[in-house]
């Protein structure tokens, strides 16, 4: 494990601006860009960064991947399944640049940023030209330039995961959405997760930093922002500054801005004073996304989560009473190793009393290099599919009984853009962060309008403007 560092390379971050604007020059820049990104919304927001840095150097978004000069996967290591199909669609490119040989592939993000990633792609998959971790995005342009120079050790160098950066070009994907990161990396060293060799330690960055970006984004007409983090309420954990409440709260008074959502929160940091923060601040939206893993306390010890059953239950309890109203979702994973049906059925149990909105769910997928991936008691296929099946169908049926509820009720929706179905209807998010479509023009998006929910589908609210 690296350490932890909270260095501000501004100026680093600036001589590859420079050395962007110089590759624009040559003849054999790429003019056109594809990005292919997985995983979550940081790896969007890294991304975004990319983009703004390939803009930087005159290069424009292309759609279609096979007519891109510069071919890039911005990858994913949490699960087993998101490498693999990186992977497939990395060697896939093999086939593109048979017709396309100067056409430049990279792979960057936290599938590189693992021990010896980097020097695996390089070994085995010639066809890429260069690669780039999780921690040096700000370099591109310069692994951009180790590739046109055909400079391949070079282009495939392991780099850092504990610099902090500021200044980085972002290109964003909405006008009125915005993610803002406000720390990077992990302490908790859950037993099956690989963020913390791949993101490396917690680092936050400073309020005053944070709050000049977020001054920007509003200034640029930006509604929602999202701020980011491995675990974002251990924001200033690192550190002598203000902590996470102090951080929400200078958001609200010092840009303005509309509404603040984060994630990802970790149930053990959620303090009494985030809560009260929470309740009072009007910019807050009344959602929190908060990751169980599972019900049983057998499980989370092996896990390593350093939480039980009831501290998950009295925290729930403690933010439902301070805000009544608040839609709560979770992460929930099945068939870890050593999990009984006794275990699971805790888990079912935690879902029954716990109502969550929804739940992202998942069977449990071994990464190399993590204390999961070597411990006894692997659950078998089958019992872990029909697990898995019976988690879903009873949060689908909490899920449908939430949105019964929600019928009659006004909601505050910030509409996003045309719904995929339905001419003249367009789609959004509630603050509780629900989809919903309702009808309106074009006029009104970018825009938190009140909305009555008139109905719901398998997983999205419909809707009428409140007049």
């Amino acid at each position: 494990m690296r350490e932890r560092t909270t260095k501000i390379s501004h100026e680093a971050v600036e001589a590859q601006r420079a050395l962007a604007r110089s590759i624009q020059a040559r003849a054999d820049a790429p003019k056109t860009y594809h990005i292919t990104t997985y995983g979550c919304q940081m790896n969007a927001h890294d991304s975004e960064s990319i983009a703004g840095i390939l803009g930087e150097m005159g290069m424009a978004p292309e759609s279609q991947q096979e007519q891109a000069d510069l071919i890039l996967f911005n990858t994913c290591c949490i699960r087993d399944n998101a490498e693999r199909r990186a992977m497939g669609n990395i060697i896939f490119t093999k086939e593109i640049k048979k017709q396309r040989p100067r056409a430049l592939v990279g792979v960057l993000g936290c599938m590189v940023q693992q021990q010896g990633a980097a020097e695996k792609l390089r070994e085995k998959q010639r066809h890429v030209d260069f690669a780039l971790g999780t921690g040096e995005i700000y370099r591109l342009p310069e692994r951009i330039l180790h590739a046109l120079e055909g400079r391949r050790e070079a282009a495939f160098r392991e780099g850092e995961d504990s610099t902090l950066y500021e200044g980085m070009p972002v290109l964003r994907q909405s006008p009125f959405m915005a993610y803002l990161t406000v720390m990077y990396g992990c302490d908790n060293f859950c037993s099956y997760c690989v963020v913390p060799s791949v993101r490396g330690r917690e680092r936050s960055r400073r309020l005053e930093d944070i709050v000049l970006e977020a001054k920007g984004l509003v200034a640029d007409g930006v509604q929602e922002i999202m701020l980011l983090g491995q675990n974002v309420n251990s924001y200033g954990l690192d550190g002598a500054g203000p902590r996470f409440p102090a951080l929400l709260k200078a958001l609200h008074e010092e840009t303005g801005v509309q509404r603040l959502r984060f994630m990802t929160s970790n149930p053990k940091d959620l303090s009494d004073e985030l809560i009260l923060e929470m309740s009072e601040n009007p910019a807050v939206c009344p959602h929190l996304h908060l990751p169980a893993q599972s019900g049983s306390d057998r499980m989370l010890k092996a896990m390593n989560r350093r939480y039980t059953r009831a501290m998950y239950d009295q925290r729930l309890w403690a933010l439902r009473e301070a805000m009544p109203d608040i839609g709560i979702t979770t992460d929930l994973i099945v068939a870890f190793p050593g999990e009984t049906e006794e275990d699971f059925e805790e888990t079912l149990d935690l879902v029954a009393r716990s109502r969550f909105d929804s739940a992202f769910t998942f069977v449990f997928s071994p990464r190399t290099g993590t204390v999961a991936a070597e411990l006894p008691g692997r659950i078998s296929q089958p019992v872990a599919r029909e697990r898995i099946t019976r988690l879903i169908k009873a949060q689908e049926g909490i899920t449908r009984a939430v949105f019964e509820g929600l019928v009659g009720s006004c909601a505050q929706v910030l509409a996003e853009g045309p719904a995929k179905r339905g001419k003249g209807r367009l789609s959004g998010k509630t603050g509780r962060g629900m989809g919903i479509t309702f009808e309106g023009g074009a006029e009104l998006i970018g825009q938190i309008v009140p909305v009555k929910v008139t109905g719901f589908g398998s997983n999205t609210l419909k809707g009428e403007i409140m007049q």
